[in-house]
């Protein structure tokens, strides 16, 4: 798979105006990435400005501390499937984690999933509060939950996605669910590590970088 096909070209935040949105959606229709991911309040708008690019719409649930009831949750998913999100990347109720509370974390995954239907849902750990024991539990739970990912990070807790982490997640999953690395990945050498650890989406606001250094070296990867 091509490198920007595995980019989901990301802007959050509590202070994204317009413009910096319209970038978003020009950057991701000249470098083909596989997705923009906005805050639920954009979806609408930028599923309109993508439509026929072939770039996916992604937006984030129960953003960024996963403490949301799972009702909430559900729907906040279905109003951002309603409004035309293609993917959905919710975050877990770490606290549920780290209490033993694991059959609430599955409930919350499944309450996402059951709404998103067909469409991707990667799930948020949020590794950076986690150990070695948590990151390999909240992995099986996501499996268990039904998502087709488990991503590291929201980019807003005290450390984004580090390599450890990514094929520890990789190595718990297995096949049964792939590995989306976020937060902290701004060059392509950083992207290509977190690839070769097992991580095979990409969360970043430095997308543009990573393919233009990409396409400044030689193809010596060619399946990147």
């Amino acid at each position: 798979m091509k490198l920007n096909q595995m980019i989901d070209h990301t802007k959050l935040g509590a202070a994204i105006d317009q413009a910096a949105i319209d970038k978003l959606i020009e950057e991701a229709k000249t470098y083909e990435f596989k997705s923009v991911c906005v805050t639920p309040v954009w979806v609408t708008y930028v599923k309109a400005a993508l439509e026929k690019s072939g770039v996916l719409v992604c937006t984030v649930i129960g953003f960024p501390h996963g403490t949301h009831t799972t009702e909430v949750k559900a729907l906040e998913a279905a109003i951002a499937v309603r409004d035309g999100a293609d993917e959905l990347d919710m975050v877990i109720d770490v606290n549920a984690l780290k209490s033993g509370r694991h059959q609430d974390v599955v409930n919350d995954i499944k309450a996402v999933v059951k709404v998103a239907g067909e469409r991707t849902v990667k799930v948020i750990i949020e590794t950076c509060y986690l150990n070695k024991e948590d990151i390999i539990a909240a992995s099986k739970l996501v499996v268990k939950g039904g998502a087709r990912f488990v991503k590291t990070s929201t980019g807003f807790g005290t450390h984004g996605a580090r390599l450890e982490d990514v094929k520890l997640m990789k190595e718990t999953v297995g096949d049964k669910a792939e590995v989306k690395a976020s937060g902290g990945v701004r060059t392509y050498e950083d992207a290509l590590k977190m690839i070769d650890a097992g991580a095979t989406r990409i969360g970043t606001s430095n997308g543009v970088d990573i393919v233009t250094q990409r396409r400044k070296q030689d193809d010596s990867n060619p399946a990147y």
